[in-house]
């Protein structure tokens, strides 16, 4: 994981259309969209994708939004 990095939270569903569509539109992809944690507290859906200027933008939705501030 890319350590210095900007991100949001989004729900399930569109963080799957916008995984989607950062693909199609070919956007450079750092780290492929992937589910971490699955099955445990904090199971999350992350990506990261790198902007026009070089920086890292980090993706996640959360199965549980309770696990927002889980220790993983």
């Amino acid at each position: 994981v890319p350590a210095r990095h900007f991100g949001g939270i989004l729900n399930p569903s569109d963080w799957r259309e916008l995984a989607d569509r950062m693909v199609a539109a070919g956007v450079q992809v750092i780290i492929e969209p992937k589910t971490r944690f699955e099955g445990q507290v904090g199971e999350q859906a992350t990506m990261f994708f790198g902007d026009p200027s070089g920086n890292a933008l980090e993706f996640k939705s959360f199965a549980d939004d309770a696990d927002i501030f889980a220790v993983t």
